[in-house]
């Protein structure tokens, strides 16, 4: 049987607006990432639709309002001591803006020694019981010789050439150098899943590719997984295994990357891929979308009982405001949260 590294299982998560509503970030929504085979599981979907809530409640900053998110079978928030600090070693973050993510007034590698620096101080007081796993591959490094190594060989396996990072400061780094000295912070640590929030949006087109190419090895090389939450859906193909679509806060379809957006099956994922700007010269960019129906009653109508899509999709029915759809199977072998799969087998555990 597969164990499982992180899951959430039915979690809830909403925020206030003003002093008496309360707006449902996530809603219901299910997630494993298996401890046993390495992938990328791609988070996406449009503005507001849950995805960085999703990577905030994953890394344990945020608390979910209900259901359950577990670390190896442990709930994260059950954990103390030494299994917190094997979490916070095992799950590292990756943000969107990489300036944002250094002190100024340090050259780049303070973080890099800092990092190093905390966990061999947490680990010091722990003996050997903690770092004794089966995934571990080493020790938190102590020595100073040590530690000048270690960054080496992890810049060197991102493929920066430390003799061009080490002693410069944030300013005097690219937007795309400083996102690959913060995957290599996070693979000093031999992490076990990197959930990287929008990591190559705020990156120059050209050094987008370098980035996902060293995402792809850290999975494929040292059996990092990553959840990589983005709205881009045409660098998601690049290098994801799966895809889960959110919106409003719900997983509406989920399945293997090249199904889902060969094949989208869920109203909602086929007119997200019908937005994406097709490179050919003839045909329009701004190409009309149904997006939203005009029926304003339908449109003012509660549907937090059933599908939070019906408002906007053409093929809704009356049966879609009866109650939440599940994840069914599809013709695709991917699953859908929609009725009009009610047909094709039971519900997709």
């Amino acid at each position: 049987m597969s164990e499982t590294l992180l899951e959430l299982r039915d979690v809830h998560k909403s925020f206030r607006r003003g002093l008496r509503q309360r707006v449902a970030a996530l809603q219901g929504v299910d997630l494993q990432v298996s401890a046993d085979r390495p992938q990328i599981i791609t988070i996406a979907g449009e503005s507001g639709s849950g995805k960085s809530t999703l990577g905030l409640l994953a890394l344990g900053f945020l608390a979910a309002d209900g259901g359950e998110v577990r670390f190896r079978g442990q709930e994260l928030r059950r954990l103390r001591g030494a299994s917190l600090r094997e979490f916070r070693r095992s799950v590292q973050a990756i943000f969107q803006n990489p300036f944002a993510a250094f002190n100024p007034f340090y050259p780049v590698d303070h973080i890099l020694r800092l990092t190093l620096r905390n966990f061999a101080r947490n680990f010091a007081d722990e003996g050997t019981q903690a770092l004794e796993t089966a995934d571990r591959q080493r020790s938190p490094v102590r020595g100073r010789t040590e530690m000048d190594a270690a960054i080496d060989e992890a810049l060197r396996a991102l493929r920066l050439d430390p003799a061009a990072v080490l002693g410069k400061y944030p300013h005097q780094l690219s937007g795309g150098q400083l996102q690959r000295v913060m995957l290599a912070r996070a693979f000093l640590l031999r992490p076990r899943l990197i959930i990287a929030d929008e990591p190559v949006s705020m990156i120059d087109a050209s050094l987008r590719a370098v980035v996902l190419g060293n995402m792809w090895e850290l999975k494929e090389r040292y059996g990092i997984s990553q959840l990589y939450i983005t709205h881009d859906l045409s660098t998601a193909r690049q290098i994801s295994d799966t895809i889960l679509i959110l919106y409003r806060g719900r997983i509406v379809e989920i399945g293997a990357m090249d199904r889902v957006l060969d094949d989208p099956q869920h109203p909602y994922t086929q007119l997200l891929i019908q937005a994406i700007p097709r490179p050919d010269p003839a045909q329009r960019w701004q190409v009309p979308l149904d997006w939203q129906r005009d029926d304003q009653d339908v449109e003012a109508r509660d549907t937090e009982s059933g599908c939070a899509f019906y408002a906007r999709c053409s093929q809704r029915m009356d049966r879609c405001l009866a109650a939440v759809p599940p994840l069914l199977a599809t013709p695709a072998d991917t699953r859908a949260a929609c009725y009009l799969y009610e047909g094709e087998g039971v519900p997709a555990s």
